[in-house]
């Protein structure tokens, strides 16, 4: 029957004020005859209109009285009207939950769970669970059943009868009674297996903590022990066909769907390890080879089903374990780890939308508290909770968090979980990502009680509570430790002396009490200062022990903020410049080097908030600028002293552009191509070396001979000078050479040149703050026997006579760097015949190579060094990858222009390329050689003195070890891999340099 078109037009105009987006459909359903009592009752159409979608309810409401026979058909309509407990139950559900429609479509009866409204129905346990569940003695029974309990504790939820905490407690109390029904379905289809064992299930995860969805894993272990006098191996295998039932029974899909998957992943081993243990397998486990996280995992472990008093003694066994995690070697990086690890594995184009994982959602706010709790529980069983909410509470009740920030917190946890809830009823279906389609927004909006513009107004609530999870994150773990130290609100419960040491102590810091002094003195106070220094070492504190020595860092913080505090551009630039604070952070806790720098000259640190101060400076910028302050200077002293200012400087540029662009760890690799990296820490280092020996010459020229020396005069740079290969511990090799000016004797000429190097060697070692500049002349011919420094005829009358076939070799790395540029030229000119010879080398001369190459290995390697970690002498390490190629170099080279170059990647990319040795070979020498420079720089700039072999020291070679991108626990791995790149290497050197 048709509706009148007055009515019609009426009826749509009503519907569309209450919120039907479809109000035509639902109009041609209101004049179904069935549905006339709804259409004529305004009260109805009223209820209807507040539910999350009224038109999903309306078509719900329809499908459930079409389903019902005549005369419950009747009872259901008259309820309805009269009854608005019901009315407000079932409508709000249907409007919710297109799944808990169907259901209540398939069994119509089943409304009537819905019909009472007393007290006692508010909050049910397991216990009425269980009631509500017993006769369900098969999985599709257990099925129908379960979804009758589910749709009584939705429909409290949407009512808003209960919050979100009693919700998911009710959910948790309902898979609690699920997992019993289940399990005694399992054993009366098999009474032997039942008797042969005794078995406890023990939840995990969500419903483990009382806190589980509406739909999710039940993370489980299995635990038994032989009942009477049976064989423990067929006790466990009773018990295993036992957990493997009960866990189909839940987990499979039949006409009635799923209840929930069970899963057991989180036993020991995970799915490699047996199904069922007994109590002592666990504790074995536990006790030699769990990991942090399983450890963690256990905080929420709770017996809910089988054998209660086993139950209790896995619980009891367990504990003290779970309090004891905080005290392993690196308890904090492993659950950031972990952490770190969910995040990546989303996949990208899901990460903003995943309330669960994603970056201010769930996971995070659940890591922080079960980090503080496994830190803090271990003094405190007030802590001991594996309920979220109710631990955060107990946080903020000990002032182990801030009282507002714990709020805030709850405020967005319970807002993200409700949004997370909703999601799922609507199909029960397990997920966690915010919809993207509009009329979904929507429906989700308005369960939420959003009806202004629901979609709008969700995102922007949605954004603004993970923007408060991003931000506590970080902040809910160190801003305690400030607020220990500050004591600004008096009254306000703060962490003790001995909490704030354990905190303390669980993110790295070896000397917790000196960390707390260093953070008094920087944020307590009223001032601007204290008060900027508070926003800023929440994060700080982050970075710092995400380092290998936090102590460390925080101490160069506080005496760079010392020297600096009063600076008004200082905290205003890491305050404001997003990268400066990190950058500081990052150098002042990767080792002794760059720290040093930067304290004798704190102003520097202008240069890590500078987007372009991280470039290191090239030859043609650095040498005007250090010869302009030379001639600037008063006297030698201080215009070297100036050269070595600006030297000083550029260290630490070069250090620090090194330090970040290598930071990063096996979960957050560093993106920068090392092998860049490596040159371009060697080319900066011999540019800058270049122009401060150029500033150091015109010094000591300046100083006698008013800038016009006598003499012709050139420095030549030689070994990884000459190769723009520097690391920051070398010396600068170097050869002198000098030519009498026309009408200059050549006695005079000598004497003036003599006296400049003995000037420059002196200026350049004087004792000052900076770091000296030494000067090694001992590949000049005779040695440290022959004079300093030659005449270019001196030099070719040598080289012509007297000159060894490694002192060839060792010109092939010879390249000027300061002085006449026309002398040294010529100096290249000379030198080219002998280094490069015509025909290349005989065999007698490749058997003098070899020769001392064995020699060096035998004679020079330290005592007691270990020859696979040696960078230099070591096998496959600098010195053999480097005699390889400049072997090449000399035999090659008159015929391959491309390997007449001083530096060794250059050249063996050149053999390569002229196909003197294969791709497979070039890359392996090529990554050996990378590796060990790398390493040797590691070791400057960790210890801040000069080694060729990883260090002994525990936390120095763990910081080795951060910069070349192992994560703490994964040094072994970094040994382990040096090693392994090193043997192939020696192995390609056996090859092409010994002929084996």
């Amino acid at each position: 029957m048709t509706a009148a078109p007055g009515r019609r037009s009426s009826t749509f105009t009503r519907l569309l004020r209450h919120g039907f987006t479809d109000p035509g459909v639902a109009e041609r359903l209101l004049d179904l005859p069935d549905m006339a009592s709804v259409r004529s009752d305004p009260v109805l159409l009223e209820a209807l209109g507040v539910v999350a979608d009224p038109d999903l309810a309306l078509r719900a409401l329809v499908r459930l009285v079409e389903a019902e026979q005549e005369g419950d058909r009747r009872v259901l309509l008259d309820t309805l009207v009269t009854a608005k407990p019901l009315r407000d139950r079932l409508l709000g559900v249907l409007g919710a939950s297109e799944a808990l429609g169907d259901h209540l479509a398939r069994h119509p009866g089943d409304w009537r769970a819905l019909a009472t409204y007393e007290a006692a129905d508010l909050h049910p346990g397991v216990a009425e669970f269980e009631q509500w569940l017993d006769g369900a003695d098969d999985p599709v029974s257990l099925r129908i059943a379960y979804r009758r309990c589910l749709l009584a504790i939705a429909a409290r939820d949407v009512c808003g009868t209960i919050d979100l905490a009693e919700t998911a407690a009710e959910l948790a109390d309902l898979a609690t009674a699920t997992l019993r029904a289940a399990l005694a379905i399992a054993r009366a289809a098999a009474p032997e297996d039942a008797a042969r064992c005794r078995l406890a299930v023990i939840a995990f995860g969500k419903c483990g903590g009382h806190e589980l969805n509406y739909v999710s894993d039940v993370d489980v272990v299995f635990v038994a022990e032989p009942a009477g006098d049976a064989d423990e191996n067929a006790a466990l295998q009773a018990a295993t066909r036992l957990a493997s039932h009960l866990m189909r029974i839940c987990s499979e899909t039949t006409v009635e769907g799923t209840i929930w998957p069970v899963d057991a992943n989180l036993r020991p081993e995970g799915r490699n390890g047996p199904l069922v243990r007994t109590l002592s397998s666990h504790l074995v486990y536990y006790q030699r080879w769990a990991k942090t996280w399983e450890f963690q995992a256990l905080l929420k472990a709770r017996p809910v089903a089988g054998d209660p008093a086993l139950g209790r003694e896995y619980a009891d066994a367990v504990s003290p374990l779970v309090w004891q995690a905080a005290e392993r070697e690196n308890f904090v990086a492993d659950v950031q780890k972990m952490r770190r690890r969910v995040i990546d594995n989303i996949p990208a184009a899901e990460v903003e939308r995943d309330l669960k994982l994603g970056p201010g959602g769930l996971r995070d706010v659940e890591f922080a508290v079960q980090l503080l709790q496994l830190v803090h529980g271990r003094s405190d069983p007030s802590l001991r909770s594996g309920t979220t909410l109710a631990a955060l509470g107990a946080l903020a009740a000990g002032g182990y968090v801030g009282r507002l920030d714990a709020a805030q917190l709850d405020d967005a946890y319970r807002f993200l979980r409700a949004m997370e809830h909703r999601i799922q009823l609507h199909r029960l279906r397990r997920t966690h990502l915010v919809p993207e389609d509009e009329n979904d927004l929507r429906r989700l909006g308005r369960s939420l009680g959003m009806r202004m513009d629901p979609v709008f107004e969700l995102n922007r609530e949605w954004r603004r509570h993970a923007s408060v999870v991003r931000r506590l994150h970080e902040k809910l773990f160190y801003r305690p430790l400030l607020d220990a130290v500050a004591q600004l609100a008096p009254g306000e419960a703060r962490l003790s002396p001995q909490a704030a040491g354990q905190r303390l102590e669980a993110l790295g810091y070896a000397d917790p009490a000196a960390a707390l002094r260093h953070l008094e003195a920087l944020a307590s106070g009223v001032s601007r200062k204290a008060a900027i220094q508070r926003t800023l070492l929440p994060v700080l504190l982050g970075w710092f022990a995400d380092s290998a020595d936090p102590d460390a860092g925080l101490l160069g913080f506080r005496k760079v903020s010392d020297a600096l505090g009063k600076t008004p551009w200082y905290l205003r630039l890491l305050r404001d410049e997003g990268a400066a604070a990190e950058n500081l952070a990052r150098v002042l806790s990767a080792g002794r080097f760059a720290p040093d720098l930067l304290l004798r000259a704190p102003e520097a640190v202008a240069i890590l908030g500078d987007p372009g101060g991280l470039r290191p400076r090239t030859r043609e910028h650095l040498q005007p600028e250090v010869l302009a302050a030379v001639g600037r200077a008063e006297s030698a002293e201080a215009a070297v002293a100036v050269a070595r200012g600006v030297r000083r400087r550029e260290l630490f540029r070069t250090a620090a552009a090194d330090l970040i662009g290598s930071y990063g760890t096996e979960d957050s690799p560093a993106q920068a191509d090392t092998g860049a990296l490596v040159d371009q820490v060697g080319g900066a280092l011999t540019d800058l070396n270049a122009a401060t020996l150029a500033g150091a010459l015109r010094a000591a020229v300046r100083e006698r001979w008013d800038d016009e020396l006598p003499t012709r005069f050139a420095v030549i740079g030689m070994g990884r000078f000459g190769g723009h290969e520097l690391g920051y511990g070398s010396d600068a090799d170097v050869l002198f050479v000098h030519e009498p000016r026309e009408g200059v004797d050549e006695q005079t000429a000598a004497k003036a040149a003599s006296a400049v190097v003995t000037e420059m060697r002196r200026l350049l070692q004087l004792p000052t703050a900076d770091p000296p500049l030494m000067i090694d002349a001992d590949l000049r011919p005779e040695g440290k026997s022959g004079p300093l420094v030659r005449t270019l005829a001196s030099y070719e009358a040598y080289y012509r006579r007297w000159s060894l076939v490694w002192e060839s070799q060792a010109l092939l790395r010879a390249e000027p760097m300061a002085g006449d540029p026309e002398l040294g030229a010529r100096f290249i000119e000379l030198i080219d015949p002998l280094r490069y010879p015509a025909e290349g080398l005989g065999e007698d001369a490749v058997r003098e190579i070899r020769r001392l190459k064995a020699r060096m290995e035998t004679e020079r390697l330290p005592r007691g060094a270990d020859p696979t970690l040696h960078t230099k002498l070591g096998r496959g390490g600098l010195s053999d990858v480097e005699w390889t190629v400049q072997l090449m170099q000399m035999r090659h080279g008159w015929v391959e222009p491309g390997l007449r170059t001083t530096r060794t990647r250059t050249a063996l990319a050149a053999a390569h390329g002229a196909e003197l040795i294969s791709t497979e070979d070039a890359q392996i020498l090529d990554e050996a050689w990378v590796l060990a420079s790398r390493v040797r720089n590691a070791v400057m700039l960790v210890r801040g003195r000069a080694g060729d072999t990883f260090p002994s020291d525990g936390r120095e070679l763990a910081a080795v070890g951060r910069y070349l991108g192992y994560g703490p626990g994964h040094v072994g791995d970094m040994l382990d891999d040096y090693r392994r790149t090193t043997r192939r290497a020696r192995a390609v050197v056996e090859t092409l340099f010994y002929g084996a």
